[in-house]
């Protein structure tokens, strides 16, 4: 565990070694930083005003014929929802199936998020294996519309992508939720997923970046995959720290979930959301924090002489955990008019945000019944993302959590054991269980 002095030195010494491996680094970012306070500026007033309805919505079965400027749309936003993939009552029933295993097994692991909560309803359940969990990771239309997203990325570059296919999909193992209205939660604000300090300390992810920090934000794709799929994550080997790269993370519904009834909030610009977040460490404000005056630039310095990188925080357990935009932190965002609920879902219908989408949780679930998702990422198939699921397939044959998570047992009643638990031969390669992944 690193002392606060070793993280100061370290944060320190990172942001002034990038400043020296750009060229003009002081007179590019300082320009790229007024333009996109500028754009987020712009950008806020549209998404406040359409809020929900910001968000795309598709159905299943026009994926391989949406018009280009539908998936140009889809990639800007970052964010889309497809509706249908698995039918309303196969949903419902994994939903039925879930609570009977919880009911069945009432020690398994899971979260109760609020004090105030009774000892007895946990709500976030850290279950990777249950039968449910494992037939709709493998149903085929889940893993057609991961590769699906997986091939909105693209190759920009000369380097080598052997190992690399985004047509075959991979399977991450996540947990799920069924989150019951009332109580307030509070512990999944605003934030990004995929890696904390490693998107500026990892030379390969902060490749990802390279026109944000040259001064040329406009010319970032986030869809670009050099860089992507040799990042590395995971650093410091942080639990719950995914160290696999998902193109997407996703849940798919199993109740009817509308905002304000607890579901997903999400920044829906990836673009801009990037170029801010990648260039906030470099600057400090001339005024207070919360004062009229911060927003605009001219009270914005660069300054390198501090070792701070806003919203990313020291982890008790090691490493780093962010980034954590906030209100007061990162002004120009304008969280409370820009991170938007998504559409209402039925069960059967899935979420998908992009890997560097700021998202979140909404606080107050105001709603009649369950809000209730699993979570299912889009993998692609590459070198890193393959050694993770050989090493990851052992642990679902001996019942255990996957490695990118707290050591644990999955030995309980009733959990699935056998690739005859999946649903598809595509499924069963997706887990490695195939003769070669």
């Amino acid at each position: 565990m690193s002392s606060a002095n070793e993280n100061t030195e370290l944060l320190l010494k990172l942001k002034q070694e990038i400043a020296a491996s750009y060229p003009d680094f002081q007179t590019n970012v300082t320009r790229a930083w007024k333009e996109v306070i500028e754009e987020l500026g712009q950008i806020t007033e549209s998404i406040s005003a359409k809020g929900s309805a910001y968000i795309p919505q598709i159905n299943f079965s026009e994926l391989r014929t949406l018009p280009p400027e539908r998936v140009d749309e889809i990639r800007r936003i970052g964010s889309v929802v497809i509706k249908d993939v698995v039918d309303d009552a196969e949903a419902t029933a994994w939903k039925e199936s879930l609570q009977e295993f919880i009911k069945a097994n009432p020690d398994v692991p899971g979260k109760f998020l609020q004090k105030c909560l009774p000892a007895n309803d946990k709500q976030f359940f850290m279950l990777y294996w249950t039968k449910p969990q494992v037939e709709a990771r493998s149903h085929p239309n889940v893993l057609a519309a991961s590769a699906w997203l997986n091939n909105l990325y693209h190759d920009s570059s000369e380097k080598n992508m052997e190992g690399v296919d985004l047509s075959t999909p991979l399977t991450y193992a996540d947990r799920f939720r069924i989150r019951h209205p009332g109580p307030e939660w509070t512990s999944f604000p605003p934030h990004v997923d995929g890696g904390s300090i490693e998107r500026w300390q990892d030379p390969a992810f902060r490749s990802c970046f390279n026109d944000i920090l040259s001064g040329d934000w406009r010319k970032h794709d986030p869809y670009a995959l050099s860089g992507r799929f040799e990042a590395r994550s995971s650093l410091y080997q942080r639990a719950n720290q995914a160290s696999v790269f998902r193109t997407f993370q996703g849940w798919l519904a199993m109740s009817e979930t509308a905002p304000t009834q607890g579901t997903l909030k999400v920044f829906p610009d990836v673009l801009a959301s990037n170029a801010y977040l990648i260039l906030r460490p470099f600057f400090r404000p001339l005024v207070p924090f919360g004062s009229a005056e911060i927003l605009d630039p001219k009270n914005w310095e660069y300054d390198i002489s501090f070792a701070d990188f806003p919203g990313i925080y020291a982890s008790p357990d090691g490493g780093f955990t962010g980034p954590r935009p906030t209100i007061e932190l990162h002004p120009h965002m304008m969280l409370d008019k820009t991170m938007i609920s998504v559409p209402k879902v039925m069960p059967g219908d899935m979420v998908f945000w992009h890997c560097d989408v700021v998202h979140a949780v909404e606080v107050e679930h105001t709603g009649q019944g369950d809000s209730a998702v699993m979570y299912i990422g889009a993998v692609p198939t590459t070198p890193i993302n393959k050694m993770y699921v050989q090493i990851q397939k052992d642990c679902f044959l001996k019942s255990i959590n996957p490695p990118d998570y707290p050591k644990g047992s999955q030995a309980f009643s009733g959990i699935a054991r056998r690739a005859e638990d999946l649903l598809s031969p595509m499924g069963v390669h997706a887990m490695g269980l195939s003769v070669a992944v």
